[in-house]
């Protein structure tokens, strides 16, 4: 194991197990923003011509209904609009998703987008069209973004994560770890929240669980989904907590007081005392020590 002495040090560990080898992410496919061509049809019939008109009178209910569903995807034209959109969203997470308009991958993973808008109303989602016009090519060109789909995250106005040819599951994944303001998951970004936490529940004796990793680790963010529905399902008897460790110079300066040199590490604290820990991001095992811990005998 690495000494803790920048944060770079720390290892992402995968699950323990299956041990995932993950790629890197320019090795998925992913397909390049294209170059805009026009084309125009010259000597349109008189029959296409009421086609067109039809078309558009039956088709207004299906493109006002469209519009209502995806109305909480904010649809950028400009680098003005983007950076607007950005200020006026302040501590919200922003999803940006990068798209053309003849990418198969780019229209696939859309609806899944519109699906998590309408579920998370604590985040601000944009789609900006890289096809669009000159403006959005350049907002692309701004954002470095050269491949599609493409998606960032930010957090005040800051860059926090990117990813390239993700799917839904990864998608989800991502909202949910970089957004969670709203689960019951408790959200610890210094010390002296920790030993806050700890001094509240030495009363009640319930086991707190506090979920340790980092802000870029894909094992870390793997799991989450599974912490927060362990929260949920035993919010009675177990506290759920989670600490970057790269947030902040306190959150950094107790892992390495904890000793904690891989990540996701969980620590299990009952009574003012670590009792014990996993390292991993195996659901099964996680789940198997969160029991172990609460007295259930479990054979592996």
């Amino acid at each position: 194991m690495a000494t803790i002495t920048h944060c770079t040090n720390f290892i992402c560990n995968p699950s323990i197990s299956t041990h995932p080898k993950f790629l890197t992410l320019h090795s998925l496919r992913s397909s390049s923003l294209p170059k805009i061509h026009s084309t125009s049809r010259v000597g349109v019939s008189h029959l296409q011509q009421r086609r067109v008109v039809i078309t558009k009178a039956t088709g207004t209910a299906a493109s006002d209904a469209k519009k209502k569903k995806d109305e909480r995807v904010q649809r950028v034209h400009s680098i003005e609009e983007f950076d607007e959109a950005l200020q006026s969203a302040k501590d919200k997470l922003v999803v940006v998703e990068y798209a053309t308009s003849d990418d198969t991958e780019s229209i696939e993973i859309y609806p899944f987008l519109v699906d998590l808008s309408r579920t998370c109303n604590d985040v601000e989602f944009l789609l900006v069209m890289g096809d669009e016009s000159e403006k959005t090519k350049e907002l692309c060109k701004r954002e470095k973004v050269d491949k599609v789909p493409h998606f960032t995250f930010y957090k005040s106005k800051e860059k926090i994560h990117e990813e390239e040819a993700i799917g839904p599951d990864m998608l989800v994944g991502d909202v949910l770890y970089y957004g969670d303001n709203h689960s019951a998951v408790v959200q610890l970004h210094n010390r002296e929240d920790v030993e806050k936490l700890i001094e509240d529940h030495k009363i009640d004796h319930k086991l707190i669980v506090l979920d340790v990793g980092l802000k870029h680790c894909g094992p870390c963010v793997k799991v989450y989904p599974t912490v927060i529905k362990l929260s949920r399902q035993m919010n009675d008897t177990v506290i759920f907590a989670r600490m970057n460790g790269d947030e902040n110079d306190s959150c950094m300066q107790f892992l390495r007081d904890m000793e904690v040199v891989q990540v996701p590490t969980f620590l299990f604290i009952r009574d003012g005392k670590i009792c014990g820990r996993y390292v991993g991001s195996g659901k099964g095992e996680l789940i198997g020590e969160i029991l172990r811990y609460q007295g259930v005998r479990v054979t592996y």
